[in-house]
């Protein structure tokens, strides 16, 4: 053995040389600082300011287990960014051109299961609360809420546990529930600050005829004499 050493040219008390990427052989090429590290979080914005989604997309990138892989700046963008690019959760605004958070959550969750959802408003009021919540929402906060709360509220809901803002959950509980179906309080919404039929039927997209329908159902549930005065009504009740 001695003499086949030396024949190698190595000194017979020399250790054994070491294979990297062998058994019990160091990895020479590994880099420490990321070798085993979970790999980060992949997360979609979407909002339609751009403004604050692309403050969120800043602050949300300083955290070292969150990626921001896409953003959306309308209901229809969000939906067709995640089925590309499959994150692990989507953060949607509420109200968004062409289709709203809550919607965009309700096809994901067919379409995209193992992507989680989570709302982030400056219209949280219980209605839109309890839309969400039946749409497998995981998260509903205020966009007042800080960059690091959200960052953990995105942690929260991957994990599969739900957060809900408590000041909205206490607002939702004292009001109840409401009376009026999503349509109805759409065009109730719209009529609130005196637009007339023809306007709000352009928002909604209906026709004035069926936009007069939901007013009518929604003032006589309320038992209110008229739109305006079942829009006040229901905006006290936390409904709009």
């Amino acid at each position: 053995m001695v003499e086949a050493q030396r024949a190698e040219g190595r000194r017979p008390d020399a250790a054994p040389e070491r294979v990297p990427g062998a058994a019990g052989a160091p990895d020479v090429t590994g880099n420490p600082d990321t070798a085993g590290a979970p790999a980060p979080l992949r997360v979609l914005l979407a909002d339609d300011e751009h403004l604050i989604r692309g403050a969120l997309a800043a602050l949300l990138a300083l955290e070292d287990d969150l990626q921001v892989v896409a953003e959306a700046a309308s209901g229809p963008e969000a939906l067709a960014m995640a089925l590309a690019q499959r994150p692990d959760i989507a953060v949607l605004d509420l109200q968004m051109p062409g289709m709203d958070g809550v919607a965009v959550a309700t096809s994901l969750r067919t379409r995209l299961p193992g992507c989680r959802t989570m709302i982030v408003t400056s219209h949280g009021r219980p209605g839109h609360l309890k839309r969400a919540l039946e749409a497998g929402v995981k998260g509903f906060v205020p966009k007042t809420v800080s960059a690091q709360r959200l960052a953990e509220v995105i942690r929260t809901v991957h994990a599969g546990n739900r957060y809900v803002d408590p000041e909205l959950a206490a607002d939702a509980i004292s009001a109840g529930d409401s009376p009026l179906t999503v349509r109805e309080a759409e065009v109730l919404e719209y009529a609130e600050n005196g637009a007339p039929i023809a306007e709000i039927a352009q928002r909604a997209a209906l026709s004035p005829g069926t936009v007069r329908n939901y007013l009518s159902s929604a003032a006589a549930k309320l038992c209110a004499e008229n739109r305006h005065a079942a829009a006040r009504i229901a905006r006290a009740r936390g409904w709009l």
